[in-house]
């Protein structure tokens, strides 16, 4: 279903509201791309983990990220995002399965991430550190993987996802991602609540004609020092787009007063936007009692263990499992 915001005005608009990607399109700049707020299912997600603010916040941007790139898959499969590097978060890997379905976790030195807080500086470039973020495509058994990977190399998570489609999908891309505590009252009038909330946005440029998109291929995919990306790309339709996209504040993206469709509509109305159906994003792990036996069966085999009694705990939801030593058996 389309929804049309150049002829009505934004208030009749069906609003989707939290945890559901809005697609939308701009036939006058020949532009695609989703946009997104995200509520309960990013709050469950963080706050069952507790995790420190900037591990928060850095898990929340690849949460986002996640969920707008893996709703643009046609088929049944998984989408994950992974970091891995040697900064205070080591390891923070987002698991998105279709349609909606998304999970999360992240690994870091408690250590490490206070002295950043402490100094002041617990930035993107200083958790992560030197590594690389992974992109992999999973169809399932049989069919081939695919897996996309750029150097984590002290931007933001925002940079490198730019790195990302430059280098691997060739599509000129803008993406934008913020996370934000947000206060709200209690349900019963006493006291506050603290909750997560998320918002980002993609754009794409798609013309018709192929040619339309081409970017200049520089050494390594970058951008010579001190000419920026835009500079090289001198399509006026993907120009004025892109410049659209960088007046998003974090706050537009976070805010519940400010929905997808109203940001979308402030950001192109001029030019006439199509929102479409939106697709739901849910807080759901994918681990069942069957499959960590299955796997646990593996270490005993593998490490020559005797078959004894088992408690594990799943990484992503925080789900504890005990088994018993005769169902290894």
């Amino acid at each position: 279903m389309t929804r049309k915001t150049e002829h009505i005005g934004i208030s009749e608009i069906e609003i989707a509201g939290d945890d559901v990607v809005v697609p939308f399109q701009v036939g006058p700049l020949d532009v695609r791309g989703r946009a997104v707020q995200l509520g309960t299912s990013l709050n469950s997600i963080l706050s069952r983990h507790d995790y420190p603010e900037p591990v928060a916040v850095l898990l929340g941007e690849m949460i986002v990220l996640t969920a707008l790139l893996g709703t643009s898959l046609k088929f049944d499969g998984n989408f994950i995002v992974q970091t891995q590097s040697d900064g205070p978060v080591s390891l923070g890997v987002v698991d998105f399965s279709t349609p909606g379905s998304v999970r999360a976790y992240a690994r870091y030195d408690e250590e490490r991430i206070g002295q950043l807080v402490r100094d002041g500086k617990a930035i993107t470039s200083e958790l992560l550190g030197n590594g690389a973020l992974a992109m992999t495509i999973d169809q399932g058994d049989n069919m081939q993987r695919y897996q996309g990977i750029v150097e984590l190399d002290g931007h933001t998570l925002e940079d490198a996802a730019h790195q990302y489609f430059r280098q691997s999908e060739q599509i000129p891309t803008r993406v934008r991602l913020a996370v934000a505590q947000s206060i709200t009252p209690a349900k019963d009038g006493a006291g506050s609540v603290t909750v997560w909330r998320a918002g980002g946005a993609i754009t794409q440029f798609l013309p018709e004609a192929p040619e339309r998109m081409h970017q200049p291929d520089f050494p390594g995919g970058d951008v010579p020092e001190g000419q920026d990306e835009l500079e090289t790309f001198e399509d006026d339709a993907w120009a004025e787009a892109s410049s659209l996209m960088d007046t998003i504040g974090d706050d537009e993206l976070t805010d519940p007063q400010i929905s997808a469709e109203r940001l979308l509509f402030r950001l192109f109305n001029e030019h006439g936007v199509r929102v479409f159906d939106g697709i739901e994003i849910i807080d759901q792990c994918s681990c069942t009692r069957e499959k960590v036996v299955a796997l646990v069966r593996t270490f005993d085999d593998e490490e020559g263990k005797s078959k004894e009694d088992v408690t594990t705990v799943c990484e992503f939801c925080s789900t504890t499992y005990h088994i018993k030593a005769e169902e290894l058996d």
